[in-house]
């Protein structure tokens, strides 16, 4: 598939213009860009939805395109086996077809023509999986958590979150050629992430993804095309490289804007000084050559969130307190005799499968669900704010700006300056919150989460509707918040960064373990070791059982805190810890060298990554500390 010189205008809003790529089987290519760049709109104009206002784009001959739309339609009446197996429409027909071929055959007729149809008829099924496809689907059912009880549920019926995983399903099950995924994480959980990233390169189809999910995307990504103020750039690289190279560019740019600012004003002073004196020759030509030069053009800066919360009132050490607490949906158990601590100052990262019960535990810990046994209690001094996914907590009746002052301490300034903060212009505080789309209500959602205090952050999927420029913004806040985190959280780049401890809900107990995401990880996969290991419970009972295939299956667990960290996590820390101080070593020694310091912005530069570097090094030293000494 080839795209040249794409346009595409809304009115009188250009989304980009003059879009062209190439895009190769087994090429993987993530379109990043801000909120409202049409990158949906470009993934549609692909997929032959829409059509371009200017340029085209080339498709090979009976190649099949398949897109995932994050906002697929509903059709009443039909049941989820039915809507997952219309990806599957060419296999079904060409075995319908063989099968019908194969009759006339067994019956005599075997002419030229009925073997070349025959012939062509397996074609088509090898192309579209071979008689393996009914196999594949329920592959991919499982991968994306579908049940195969649902397959009678009508579609009609289902929640948004289990019809975009149907959606997906149904794109995935079809084999294209070219594969386009608009949002495709959403509403996944992090097994289901994990196991796309793994089936997605094993497609070898084209692949056009776009998705801010970052640690997704630097799973899949072979190549970049960024979308940015209507135009679009493609690097041939993996996201990570991408996000550095993009860096040093926007800073080449902006010294080379700097230097052609530098030599116009140079230049208009020598002409504003000697243009009636012994130089006016001179000054002449200077003018002329100004004419003929262009105005600087410094990169261009995208309006970005940008914001902290406030200093948290310091509360007491034990912020949480859990002892044999059941939790319940209904009548369906969740956590059964889950006991654990959080003290002041962590950041916890509530970890499970979707449907595991992450949002009805922490809204137990909070208060606003009873448990069906046991308890949990909060610490004193301590002031909980709860961010829901769902906006619950906004009164659709309200303006922006009534939202912001309600519950806060702010003024109408204070509050208008934080509603600028994430991207509300004056125009949008008298705007009702039912006006608000997801993205927006998610911007509010934090804005009001700030003004109203707290220090004790409850976020159950705070990224969600958040481009990637505001998921970094938002990490940056937390990491430098000084109070205490529960979240939830599928963004694993978020939990990576931010996380000091994960509590996670498995086989209907929890265990909290030390460390970010990586750790819950290495911790999980060392736990998983065939060797029988033994974990004790508070009043000394074994909570681990060995099944018959040799694995080990854990029991509801009744410790107060997770098991020790293993050797390989203390090591794991160690080295980190030493490359940390290998790099603060190099800026130091960049710092000492007499021509960076006679260069004051590339000081800057080395003072502001020596600062992140040292504050990076004081938690993975806190880090280590913890886990060496729970590791004895």
């Amino acid at each position: 598939m080839q795209a040249t010189r794409l346009s595409k205008s809304f009115g009188s809003r250009d989304l980009f213009r003059d879009v062209s790529f190439r895009i190769d089987p087994g090429d993987r290519l993530a379109v990043v860009g801000d909120n409202g760049t049409g990158k949906s709109t470009l993934l549609r104009i692909l997929a032959g939805e829409l059509s371009p206002d200017d340029g085209e784009v080339s498709r090979v001959n009976g190649e099949v395109i398949a897109l995932h739309d994050q906002r697929p339609q509903r059709d009443a009446g039909l049941k989820l086996g039915d809507y997952i197996a219309q990806g599957q429409s060419a296999a079904r027909a060409a075995e319908a077809r063989l099968g019908e071929l194969e009759s006339r055959m067994a019956d005599g007729d075997a002419t030229e023509d009925i073997l070349r149809d025959y012939e062509r008829a397996q074609a088509a099924l090898e192309r579209a999986g071979g008689y393996a496809w009914r196999s594949w689907t329920e592959r991919v059912m499982r991968g994306l958590g579908i049940p195969t009880e649902w397959s009678e549920r009508e579609i009609s019926g289902l929640s948004g979150g289990e019809l975009t995983r149907a959606a997906l399903a149904r794109t995935l099950v079809a084999r294209p050629d070219v594969l386009l995924l608009d949002e495709p994480t959403n509403h996944l959980d992090i097994a289901s992430v994990t196991w796309l990233e793994e089936v997605i390169p094993e497609l070898g189809a084209a692949t056009v993804v776009v998705s801010h999910d970052r640690w997704f995307l630097e799973s899949v990504a072979t190549g970049v095309l960024e979308v940015e103020s209507g135009r679009a750039r493609h690097w041939p690289m993996g996201y990570s490289r991408y996000r550095r190279e993009r860096a040093l560019a926007r800073r080449r740019e902006s010294a080379e804007a700097a230097r052609q600012a530098a030599e116009i004003a140079r230049l208009e002073r020598f002409v504003e000084r000697w243009s009636a004196g012994t130089k006016a020759r001179q000054a002449q030509a200077r003018k002329k050559q100004l004419e003929k030069m262009e105005p600087p053009a410094a990169p261009s800066r995208e309006k970005a969130i940008a914001f902290g919360f406030p200093r948290a009132e310091r509360s007491v050490r034990v912020v949480v307190d859990a002892e044999g607490l059941d939790v319940v949906a209904g009548d369906t158990p969740l956590v059964s005799s889950g006991s654990f601590g959080v003290e002041r100052g962590w950041r916890v990262a509530l970890v499970g499968p979707n449907g595991s019960g992450k949002t009805t535990l922490m809204e137990t810990i909070l208060g606003r669900r009873a448990p069906a046994r046991g308890r949990v209690s909060l610490g004193s001094r301590v002031s909980p704010a709860y961010f829901s996914q769902h906006g619950a907590e906004l009164d659709d009746q309200r303006t922006l700006l009534e939202t912001v002052l309600a519950g806060s301490s702010l003024n109408q300034t204070g509050a208008r300056t934080l509603l600028g903060s994430f991207l509300f212009g004056e125009r949008d505080v008298d705007r009702r919150v039912e006006s608000l789309s997801g993205g927006e209500r998610a911007r509010l959602a934090l804005v009001r989460l700030i003004a109203g205090g707290g220090n004790l952050l409850a976020l159950d999927e705070p990224t969600n509707h958040l481009d990637i420029a505001g998921r970094e913004a938002l990490e940056e806040a937390l990491m430098a918040y000084d109070g205490t985190i529960l979240m939830i959280s599928h963004d694993r780049a978020l939990i990576d960064t931010v996380a000091t401890h994960t509590l996670s809900i498995e086989d209907g107990g929890v265990i909290l373990r030390g460390g970010n995401y990586s750790d819950f990880l290495a911790q999980s996969s060392d736990e998983a070791e065939p060797e029988p290991r033994i974990r004790r419970g508070k009043g000394g009972s074994a909570s681990g059982k060995r099944t018959a295939d040799g694995g080990r299956r854990r029991t509801r667990t009744r410790t107060r805190t997770s098991k020790r960290p293993s050797r390989r996590a203390v090591e794991g820390l160690e080295k980190q810890i030493s490359e940390l101080e290998t790099q603060i070593a190099r800026v130091e020694g960049e710092l000492a060298d007499p021509a960076v310091a006679a260069d004051p912005e590339r000081v800057g530069e080395l003072g502001d990554r020596h600062r992140d570097l040292q504050q990076e090094l004081s938690w993975k030293m806190r880090d280590w500390e913890a886990a060496a000494e729970a590791a004895g």
